[in-house]
């Protein structure tokens, strides 16, 4: 199937741990070094603009961390795909107290988003008063938040979504389904309750990860990514990398086509949809010229 029109990838990650303290990737050798844009291999992708996603550095950091991506997006050196905003970390926990940091972040014309890490965290941490609290702040401040959960958070997360009409969220890497244990029917269930609210969208990402070697194929995953557009429509499914995480499961171009496959039997505009339109909606890209981003300068 012929790609028609620019690619944003809606959910990337670069770090350098001699800058920042990113602990998790002392469990992880392969990860642990820097990655920037320019170790980026789209194997010919027409990626026009990324989205860069918080990679988990101390909470303390998150405004390093956003400030070191501008110097990545700005720099004269710029390399790779033009940054186009920045998903940082909020600590939503704090409920008001966090009020400050997400006041900074609206006022920062790179943050298009904000995500707290929830997959590690205990049953119930999602419907905490004071974190439901963070969350509703951003209702007023015009920033989605990125939902990183596994498949058997859902439920909670499906609560938390309907306590918070007025935010935008965007569920990362299809929340994570048990692919390795090959439980589809309990994770389609959760996700179609979760589609059913609108104002909800779904990242077609970062699923090589949750699957063995022998998965990692089309007839592995596309049920996984079918059932997503499924459910949500093609105006709230939004291409994502996970690079360079899923770059340990297989390379850029191959998941970037697999998707692409999902989307065969969708219309062009549709099509354009997942591919790019959905990422622009939900955080509130600059429409028509990818050139223009939002706050950044291309090269």
């Amino acid at each position: 199937m012929t790609q028609t029109g620019p690619v944003i990838d809606g959910h990337l990650h670069v770090w350098d741990p001699h800058r920042l303290d990113h602990a998790w990737l002392r469990d992880v050798p392969e990860l642990d070094r820097r990655f920037g844009l320019e170790d980026l291999d789209l194997g010919g992708a027409p990626v026009a603009g990324v989205v860069v996603v918080q990679a988990d550095c101390r909470p303390d950091q998150a405004a390093a961390e956003v400030d070191w991506v501008r110097s990545l997006a700005d720099g004269a050196a710029a390399a790779g795909p033009p940054i186009l905003g920045v998903v940082a970390h909020a600590s939503l926990e704090q409920g008001a107290g966090c009020g400050d940091q997400l006041a900074s972040y609206a006022e920062d014309p790179l943050v298009v988003g904000v995500r707290r890490l929830l997959q590690d965290e205990p049953a119930g941490f999602a419907l905490r008063p004071d974190f439901v609290e963070g969350v509703w702040q951003l209702a007023g401040l015009g920033l989605p938040l990125d939902l990183c959960v596994r498949w058997h958070q859902l439920d909670e997360v499906t609560r938390l979504v309907e306590r918070c009409p007025e935010v935008t969220f965007v569920l990362d890497h299809l929340g994570k389904p048990p692919v390795r244990a090959g439980a589809f029917a309990a994770w389609a269930d959760r996700l179609t309750r979760l589609a059913g609210l609108p104002h909800v969208s779904c990242k077609l990402s970062g699923l090589t990860t949750e699957a063995d070697p022998d998965q990692r194929t089309a007839a592995g995953l596309l049920p996984y990514l079918h059932h997503a557009l499924a459910v949500f429509g093609a105006d709230r499914c939004l291409f994502g990398s996970d690079w360079p995480v899923a770059g340990t499961a297989v390379g850029y171009r191959a998941w970037f086509d697999l998707v692409v496959d999902a989307c065969a039997d969708l219309s062009v505009a549709d099509r354009e949809q997942v591919l790019s339109g959905t990422a622009r909606t939900v955080y509130g890209l600059a429409p028509g010229d990818l050139s223009a981003g939002r706050g950044t300068t291309w090269h």
